[in-house]
């Protein structure tokens, strides 16, 4: 009987045993092994910046399209898993990265000092210049700066194209709204009298836009657009890594801003 208890009482510590070793194990997956075990990868992204990413129409069906989701889609494949979406606001996209809602993001971001102390960020991947548009009928009287004296200035809420409208158009009211398509829907209704965006993005909306104008005024330069990653996930920090360095040794980081910028432009 004693032999039988003890033999028990073994059995029931190796259970025991068995099991913390199995939740010890889960809990300590890096973010890489997590997400090919759950066969996908969610990036978080604000899909109202052409050519980085959009809405497209194609095959008759809403799709989000552009070189930053090309870029996402590589890494996906890198890992070996399949790429989810999730289209937000883009004040909204650290946040949730923080929480774990997503797993990273590409959005146009600039790894801006300020949100490196939430979060990590990849090797830049690509890098533009700040530019103005204007409404067509304004493009001899509203070139720098200094011609938007009382006037309304606008950009997008949380970025570095809000900093450059605070910084250099003192002298104009600021306008900060969440989405790119609404702020060029308050220019050419009027509401606003020029909006601030990075190039690409400046000169997609006016080859779809007859009645918009890119200045030439260049209002600055960003430090380089990267993947943003949680804190504590390294390792997918380097694989990111790795697929950009390649991307970009390979010369796809251009075709895929020439495609998408095509794309944009249909």
């Amino acid at each position: 009987m004693k032999k039988n208890l003890a033999l028990i009482l073994v059995m029931v510590m190796m259970v025991m045993t068995l099991a913390g070793c199995t939740g010890g194990e889960a809990e300590t997956l890096s973010k890489v092994e997590q997400i090919k075990s759950e066969g996908k990868i969610v990036l978080g992204t604000a899909a109202d910046y052409p050519p980085y990413e959009f809405h497209k129409e194609i095959d008759g069906q809403d799709q989000i399209v552009g070189f930053d989701i090309e870029i996402a889609k590589a890494i996906a494949e890198e890992l070996g898993v399949e790429l989810e979406i999730v289209d937000m606001k883009f004040e909204g996209l650290l946040p949730a990265l923080v929480t774990d809602d997503i797993d990273f993001i590409i959005a146009g971001m600039v790894a801006k000092e300020e949100r490196k102390k939430s979060v990590d960020f990849s090797i830049p991947y690509y890098q533009a210049q700040q530019r103005m548009i204007v409404k067509s009928e304004d493009s001899e009287t509203l070139k720098t700066p200094d011609d938007f004296e009382g006037m309304k200035i606008g950009a997008q809420k949380s970025t570095i194209q809000e900093e450059i409208a605070l910084d250099k158009f003192a002298s104009a009211e600021y306008v900060g709204l969440s989405k790119i398509t609404d702020l060029v829907l308050e220019l050419k209704n009027g509401t606003v009298d020029g909006v601030i965006l990075v190039e690409p993005v400046a000169k997609a909306y006016v080859s779809q836009n007859d009645d918009l104008f890119l200045a030439d005024e260049i209002l600055g330069q960003e430090d380089g657009v990267a993947v943003a990653i949680n804190k504590g996930n390294e390792d997918l920090v380097q694989e990111i890594d790795k697929v950009l360095q390649s991307l970009m040794d390979e010369g796809m980081i251009e075709k895929f801003i020439a495609d998408a910028t095509a794309l944009a432009e249909e």
